[in-house]
């Protein structure tokens, strides 16, 4: 079994997010960049079932800038077998990003993709589901368990009113939450045999996808600064100031 998990370069989930002056998007430049943690946790399940046999190959693939390739070198270090860059400077949009996805899968012939249930960039949660879809495949998200046996995946998703448990005949596409794993650091020896291990690049158009945007950003602000708190000098002065200031009782 072939598994494909796609990953994104997104930026570093502990640099403070700054809004260009234009507001037409956030600051990218000279800022620390790295794989989404949701894609780190889906490489990181795909290399167990591979390390427990249940898998002959895990295949990543990212797509965008040139620059994308760190993120499958770090992938590659943690244990995967081989990459592919769809190389693109544009902003890729969900549904190009699924459309690309399904062409790579068709191309691969995997039949298990793991995948981060969101980018911490966009935080759009759809990629996962429009593959789905595209492909007609099964689908489980926000998953935070996993167990194949044989042709049936066993996942546990999160949701509202708590797990829900499912079985899945493969292919599938599966997107995973935080608490499926703890992602494990890639070794130096790791990190240098990396460097040797086959990543392909190819463009949307060698994939015959139109990549072009849906829809378009008209305005990006940063959120309101939060006004500064008040003392009270007792708690009825409290309930008074909830009541008739915040009006929230």
């Amino acid at each position: 079994m072939k598994i494909l998990v796609p990953v994104k370069r997104v930026l570093d989930a502990y640099v403070p997010a700054r809004v260009k002056p234009d507001h037409s998007g956030v600051v990218l430049d000279n800022v620390k960049m790295s794989m989404n943690p949701f894609c780190e946790i889906a490489v990181e399940a795909a290399i167990r079932l591979k390390e427990a046999g249940q898998a002959a190959e895990v295949i990543l693939v990212s797509a965008g800038p040139a620059k994308s390739q760190d993120v499958i070198r770090t992938g590659l270090a943690m244990g995967a077998d081989r990459g592919i860059l769809i190389q693109s400077d544009d902003d890729l949009q969900p549904l190009a990003v699924a459309k690309l996805l399904k062409a790579v899968v068709e191309k691969e012939g995997t039949n298990l993709v793991l995948m981060g249930k969101q980018a911490i960039d966009g935080d759009n949660n759809q990629t996962g589901q429009m593959l789905s879809a595209l492909l007609g495949w099964a689908q489980a998200t926000f998953c935070s368990k996993l167990e194949l046996a044989g042709e049936t995946l066993k996942a546990t998703r999160e949701v509202d009113g708590g797990l829900e448990h499912l079985d899945l005949n493969l292919p599938a596409v599966v997107t995973v939450d935080l608490r499926l794993n703890e992602p494990r650091y890639a070794t130096l020896p790791n990190i240098m045999k990396a460097k040797k291990k086959p990543l392909e690049t190819i463009a949307p158009a060698d994939l015959g996808v139109d990549v072009a945007p849906r829809f378009k950003t008209l305005k990006v602000t940063p959120p309101a600064d939060r006004a500064a708190g008040v003392k009270v000098g007792s708690a009825a002065e409290l309930v008074e100031k909830l009541r008739s200031e915040a009006k929230v009782i």
